[in-house]
């Protein structure tokens, strides 16, 4: 997991980190933050696990910690936040020693992490996603009234 822990320190993550905490200071609703991040990590990897994929728990963890890393240009431009990720995460996981396979396993888990029609893939995209969905516990959000999502798109019990 080192390179792993090499993400956390990259440069260009750390400035993305920092401007997403800056857009989201105020945010009452759900945050982009590290919690969701590793929520995100320990969901796929437990997918990953009972679905028996054996996909190497680092790939999930990179992917957790860069799959919404360009979400301050969607507030900055209305750049599609996983488009805007896709921008950051290839520089960053090749910089952490990331070979280019692995990058483009990640990239793609990353740029269709909000795809639905992945939803039930028995792959590293479809944990994915359905980890990031998983991560939001609406159900318990105190905010989740005047919240703008859609029922059915929100997590209203503990088990999806």
């Amino acid at each position: 997991m080192e390179r792993v822990n090499q993400i956390l320190a990259h440069e260009l993550f750390v400035r993305c980190y920092k401007q997403i905490e800056k857009w989201e200071k105020e945010r009452k609703f759900c945050r982009h933050n590290m919690a969701h991040f590793l929520d995100v990590a320990r969901i796929a990897n437990i997918y990953n696990m009972e679905e028996e994929l054996n996909i190497e728990k680092e790939l999930i963890y990179a992917a957790a910690l860069l799959h919404d890393i360009g979400r301050f240009r969607q507030y900055e431009d209305n750049t599609p936040h996983e488009k805007a990720s896709l921008k950051y995460a290839p520089e960053i996981l090749a910089d952490c020693g990331f070979s280019e396979e692995e990058i483009a396993v990640i990239s793609e888990a990353i740029g269709e992490h909000r795809n639905k029609e992945i939803a039930e893939e028995h792959s590293f995209r479809g944990i994915f996603y359905r980890a990031d969905k998983a991560s939001r516990a609406c159900f318990a959000c105190k905010s989740e009234k005047e919240c703008n999502w859609k029922n059915e798109k929100k997590n209203l019990k503990l088990f999806i």
